[in-house]
């Protein structure tokens, strides 16, 4: 197995072919005087825009949760009549969207001759399969998608576009004619969502305790600290490789991802209605949603590492919701390869292990990288204590939070 974990120095570098998503018309732009984030706000929060005129975009990223799912179930609903599920976990809007990387770009002549594997790990875009390059294009798919707000047609969300008490300010923000041709309507919507996520600071408030600590006004309790140091010690847990914990450079602060991705295995979880096909499997980055990678084995099951801001607070993890507590995420991680009998199911008595792959594909996953080294039957590298006080740091990342006394 070859790890696509390395090489964070040239995050901004990634495979080389580009994704293939519907186009969507560029809106023309807008005054940037806040009216645009304010009508995207408008629209996020309108589930007229539904076929079923139950569901908007915070029906799912619920601004109450971290722009996250606003319960436990590993996924949501939709559909015309609100009940065909989804295929995987919903994953949080907060922070990201203002620093993802797109997943292609151009390099200089002769530069790709340079690099080497580890340079070329896949890295950016948006959704759990890195997918989308614009928050236009991700913002777009849900409102299409069959087992989501399930509309027909561009048409028809510019239709209830049309018919919402907002209609007019689009006319003041984009001119008279604004609501005249089908796809300038629709792509005027997505790019006012765009500019609502990337303006409103309730997608990026730094308000957690490890905000407050790294400004050096609050401090970590023992415990807090005695997690924060088994999270970054790369013998061990070894999650701050993936989920950077430190100030850039420029003393921004962290969003606990690299944004690459990352085969885990995670356990096939017979809760999604698509896995009572044996046949079925969600392979990431090479299929069955995403398509213009599927050619490329190696990147089979791998799918983006998550920001870790709110994690705490999260009722559903990994990208098929197969756990819904943190602590159980958390001892899946560790003892995966300890104990593999408690996490994978048995076929006539043997432990499938990393059951939610083909057979063949299996070796992407990683086992190079600590803690996915051990063996059946090897201590694992947190114990249950342990794995509490990584909980407890992890809590300082939940937004929110209030000195004491305060």
């Amino acid at each position: 197995m070859r790890s696509f974990r390395i090489g964070h120095a040239m995050a901004a570098l990634t495979l080389g072919a580009a994704i293939v998503v519907s186009p969507c018309p560029q809106a023309a732009p807008a005054a940037d005087d806040g009216r645009l984030a304010a009508l995207g706000k408008l629209i996020f929060m309108d589930p007229s825009l539904s076929a079923s005129g139950k569901l908007s975009c915070a029906t799912c990223h619920s601004p109450e949760h971290a722009y996250g799912p606003p319960d436990g179930k590993a996924v949501q609903l939709g559909g015309p009549n609100v009940d065909r599920p989804g295929a995987r976990a919903v994953p949080s809007l907060r922070y990201v969207l203002n620093r993802t990387p797109i997943w292609y770009q151009e390099h200089p002549a002769g530069l790709l001759d340079r690099l080497t594997d580890k340079d070329l790990s896949p890295v950016g875009g948006f959704g759990w399969d890195g997918r989308f390059d614009t928050l236009e294009a991700q913002a777009a798919f849900p409102l299409l998608a069959p087992n989501e707000m399930a509309n027909k047609d561009r048409g028809a969300v510019a239709a209830a576009l049309r018919a919402a008490p907002y209609a007019d300010q689009f006319k003041a923000v984009f001119g008279d004619d604004a609501l005249a041709d089908a796809d300038k309507l629709f792509a005027a919507a997505m790019s006012a969502i765009a500019a609502f996520e990337l303006e409103d600071p309730s997608f990026h408030p730094y308000t957690s305790k490890y905000d407050l600590y790294l400004d050096g006004k609050a401090k970590l309790t023992a415990r807090e600290r005695r997690g924060k140091a088994l999270f970054d010690d790369p013998d061990k847990g070894n999650c701050a490789s993936c989920h950077q914990d430190g100030k850039g450079a420029d003393g921004s602060h962290p969003l606990f991802t690299d944004y690459q991705f990352e085969a885990l295995a995670v356990p096939r979880n017979a809760e999604l209605q698509q896995n009572a096909d044996p046949n079925y499997y969600d392979l990431g980055l090479c299929g069955p949603v995403r398509t213009d990678q599927a050619d490329n084995k190696l990147l089979c099951g791998l799918f983006k590492t998550p920001t870790l801001r709110n994690i705490a607070s999260r009722g559903v993890f990994f990208h098929n919701g197969r756990f819904h507590t943190l602590k159980e995420a958390l001892k899946f991680y560790v003892e995966r390869d300890t104990a593999p009998q408690k996490w994978y199911r048995s076929v006539n008595g043997t432990v499938e292990t990393f059951d939610d792959l083909p057979a063949a594909l299996r070796g992407n996953v990683d086992t190079i990288d600590p803690p996915l080294t051990l063996k059946k039957g090897d201590k694992p590298f947190w114990t249950d204590a342990q794995i509490d006080d990584v909980i407890a740091f992890l809590k300082t990342l939940d937004d929110g939070y209030r000195q004491p006394g305060s």
